[in-house]
């Protein structure tokens, strides 16, 4: 869903109450220090030492400043849990919270960033820039650096940085709610333009498959053997020949599914007795989701059922499958919505209202009873070795974050 907002006439200046104390040239440089520091997920703790340094630095104390449990609750473990910073209001209004997650894909680890022009991207061609999320995670520590060493009037806030967000959102679904005060809207900044701001998003289901096969040699009597790639390969070809993989489009029913992952065999010898495959369902509709995962299901029954061996058995499959994070949509009418808008506009862009099909923190946030919207903060090609960022949309993100945390988007 895309709406335009009508552009304003001329261009916003920053007003008393969002004076920014740093400039863009250290904007930009805090943003490339932090691009640089290696944090895969559960690998956060360097990037996580940084922003706390940066935030004490500014004035934060002890007491304001806490990490969660959310690593000890995570399936994956990790070496940090989310950091959460709460500021008391010195105006009266409803408490707000800015996010940001911190950990980047494997393909970043090694990131060189420099700037190229009006862009940033990474000097090491193989590796990732980072920009999804550290550019996100540096916005709010922008808007938070600014408060603090200026002592900015704002309403009661919280910042939350997360860990885990590219693994399954474990940070933002594993979060100590309580310990993150009382927010009734929230501004996550994530990939994209930050004109465009996210009220949904698509849910996901992942699942591992294991497929149990019979082994034999395969040049002497392969046809004792059961082969779990056997089975495996002839359930995927049965999915994508019935269209339930890759974008699967059913009436008026949309969603898309992938197998991501397939591990087994050893030698070429041997005919491979297990198989583990991976997958996953993601559709904006939970019952059709189900759909998915069930034809999936079943499309692994019908090739253990279709391949047997010269005896007549049969290999076996089992599902091992969760929710990593249900759909939402905001109403155009809820307050992170409108005051996410007028801020956009404050700032002389044109707004659009998105639903992506990606998860996002803002499902689990949503979820947990905080109503989460999504900008972006000018990100391009994330998760390749070609991301890069651009500086001016870097800038504008910084200076919408700062009117949310200021209550001056007005």
């Amino acid at each position: 869903m895309k709406t335009s907002a009508k552009r304003t006439k001329t261009t916003a200046q920053p007003t008393s109450r969002s004076k920014q104390t740093l400039s863009d040239a250290q904007a930009l440089q805090l943003l490339l220090e932090m691009m640089a520091i290696p944090g895969r997920s559960g690998e956060e703790g360097a990037i996580m030492e940084f922003i706390q340094h940066k935030l004490v630095a500014a004035g934060a104390t002890a007491k304001s400043l806490v990490f969660d449990g959310a690593h000890r609750r995570s399936p994956f473990g990790g070496q940090v849990g989310n950091l959460i910073l709460k500021l008391p209001g010195t105006q009266r209004a409803p408490q707000r919270m800015l996010s940001a997650h911190v950990d980047t894909v494997p393909i970043c680890v090694g990131s060189r960033p420099v700037r190229k022009g009006k862009l940033i991207v990474s000097a090491n061609k193989n590796a990732g820039l980072g920009g999804d999320d550290r550019a996100g995670a540096a916005v709010i520590l922008g808007a938070a650096l600014d408060i603090l060493r200026n002592k900015l009037p704002h309403p009661p806030l919280t910042f939350l940085w997360t860990v885990q967000e590219e693994i399954g959102l474990h940070g933002a679904r594993c979060v100590q709610v309580s310990k993150l005060g009382r927010p009734a809207s929230a501004f996550n900044f994530d990939g994209g333009s930050p004109a465009i701001l996210k009220i949904g998003a698509t849910g996901g289901y992942r699942m591992t498959i294991d497929i149990e096969g019979l082994a034999s040699h395969a040049g002497g009597h392969p046809e004792q053997g059961i082969s779990a790639i056997a089975i495996a390969s002839v359930a995927i070809a049965d999915l994508v020949r019935n269209g339930w993989h890759g974008l699967i489009q059913k009436g008026d029913h949309t969603g898309t599914s992938n197998v991501g992952v397939i591990h087994g065999g050893e030698a070429t010898n041997v005919v491979t007795d297990h198989v583990r495959v991976c997958v996953e369902a993601r559709s904006h509709d939970p019952k059709f989701r189900r759909q998915i995962v069930a034809e999936i299901e079943a499309a692994f029954k019908r090739a253990t059922e279709a391949i047997q061996n010269a005896n007549g058995k049969r290999g076996r499959v089992k599902f091992d499958g969760h929710l990593d994070y249900e759909s939402f949509c905001l109403p155009l009418e809820e307050p992170a919505v409108t005051t996410a808008t007028a801020a956009i506009e404050a700032e002389n862009l044109v707004s659009e209202l998105g639903v992506t099909n990606g998860g996002l923190d803002a499902n689990w946030l949503t979820a947990h009873g905080i109503p989460t919207v999504t900008l972006g903060c000018g990100q391009r090609n994330i998760h390749t070795a070609a991301e890069e960022l651009v500086i001016a949309e870097y800038h504008q993100a910084r200076r919408i974050a700062l009117r949310l945390a200021t209550g001056a988007e007005s």
